[in-house]
């Protein structure tokens, strides 16, 4: 791909902005848990965007000044080992790869008493504490421009890649409640949905 704008070849399409947003989960932590100084980051080692979801995730640290300990999850078997390595070393709060099973990295995070974030819409009804992403809703709009524009002739290579332009937070305040957290109010006032 030659840049979003111009992206050549027969490539158009959305950007999700999942590494970007998870490293901004950095900063929703810092909201959530204030004494936070080390987060674990769950990386679904298999996918290949584990390594910019990292790379993200550790620059926001060092710009919060959080510890960030990186654990490559090769398959789902290494999930269960991973939370009692957090428990170890003590992490505040875990940041999850969205291409993980997040169900159930939300029951075991749930079951260990850390608060869990993923750049995911389903995260926290599957019990994870909050997610930051990308409006899905604007980006399936988005995709059936595309749609109708290349049905109408247009050429893939002549739309540019598109990026969100609206981010939602969700907040599942009954995990909160079960992780003894007392999330702040201007929080909650700015969650686009709050899960009682």
């Amino acid at each position: 791909m030659d840049s979003l704008a111009r992206p050549g070849g027969n490539v158009t399409g959305n950007s999700s902005l999942t590494a970007e947003l998870s490293a901004k989960t950095v900063e929703l932590i810092r909201d959530i848990v204030p004494s936070a100084q080390r987060v674990a980051a769950l990386a679904n080692a298999p996918d290949p965007f584990s390594k910019s979801f990292l790379n993200q995730i550790q620059l926001a640290g060092k710009a919060t000044g959080m510890a960030i300990d990186a654990i490559m999850i090769h398959s789902t078997e290494e999930l269960d080992a991973a939370f009692p390595t957090m428990e170890r070393s003590r992490s505040a709060a875990v940041i999850v790869q969205p291409s993980l099973p997040t169900k159930r990295v939300a029951e075991l995070a749930l079951s260990y008493r850390i608060p869990a974030v993923c750049a995911s819409r389903e995260f926290p009804n599957d019990g994870g504490l909050a997610s930051y992403f990308g409006s899905e809703g604007e980006m399936y709009q988005r995709a059936a421009v595309f749609v109708e524009k290349i049905l109408n002739g247009a050429q893939p290579a002549e739309l540019p890649v598109e990026q969100p332009t609206k981010f939602e937070l969700v907040i599942n305040v009954k995990t909160a409640k079960t992780l003894g957290l007392d999330l702040p109010p201007t929080l909650l006032a700015r969650a686009d949905e709050v899960i009682e």
